[in-house]
């Protein structure tokens, strides 16, 4: 089960979202302000942050600067009633992964929670080996054989999705949302292309083949 601490001064929002969190299968941990969420973070392991912008002693902002500079890769959601550019771009600047303006919609926020998950996993899983393919996150290169190739980073993190759950399919939104992210402006075909482009770099590996699927979208199928 995933862990998610909700950093909310509002008793009655962080309620709200503490409800909807758990009836979605994920175990909550709450912090009234971003120094309870430090204190928290010290006590308990959590799998991803939830948190407003406005809080007293320490601010959203401030906690996610102050996780990054302490080399922390938690993801996090931020919650604001400021829908101005500078706003998100000071939160992004800080380090945040996530943007939501107040009122929230419930139902949103908990794609975007399940989202962000899932791409925080395919950053911390690190390595994959299919036959005598590998894949490995931290220097984002596929070695099949003898050949070694280092790939842009949307195509290797479609190429380890893809494998990570081999014959799943998956839709081209489905794969926008989760690599690309909910808020990217790019048109689902980039998919296409990107898989075109893994068909062609290992048309003479013989350990996988990426599958398209009519109507519905993509997936891995491992030979080996």
């Amino acid at each position: 089960m995933f862990s998610i601490l909700v950093a909310e001064d509002d008793r009655e929002l962080r309620r709200l979202f503490r409800t909807v969190l758990e009836k979605n299968g994920y175990r909550v941990v709450e912090a009234a302000d971003g120094e309870a969420a430090l204190e928290a973070l010290e006590r308990e392991y959590v799998d991803l942050i939830v948190c407003d912008v406005m809080m007293p002693r320490l601010d959203g902002h401030e906690l996610t600067h102050s996780l990054r500079e302490a080399g922390y890769s938690i993801p996090v959601l931020m919650i604001t009633a400021l829908s101005n550019f500078q706003d998100k771009q000071k939160g992004f600047q800080a380090g945040t992964d996530d943007y939501m303006v107040k009122p929230v919609d419930v139902n949103e926020m908990i794609l975007r929670v399940g989202a962000l998950l899932r791409r925080a996993q395919i950053a911390t899983e690190r390595k994959i080996t299919v036959g005598e393919t590998e894949l490995s996150c931290d220097t984002l290169t596929a070695t099949c054989g003898e050949a070694r190739v280092v790939l842009p980073q949307k195509e290797f993190y479609l190429l380890y999705k893809l494998l990570s759950y081999p014959d799943r399919i998956f839709t081209r939104h489905q794969l926008m949302d989760e690599i690309w992210g909910m808020d990217s402006e790019t048109e689902a075909r980039t998919v296409d292309v990107h898989v075109n482009r893994l068909r062609d770099r290992f048309r003479d590996c013989t350990d996988f083949e990426i599958v398209t699927v009519r109507g519905l979208g993509y997936k891995a199928v491992r030979r080996a």
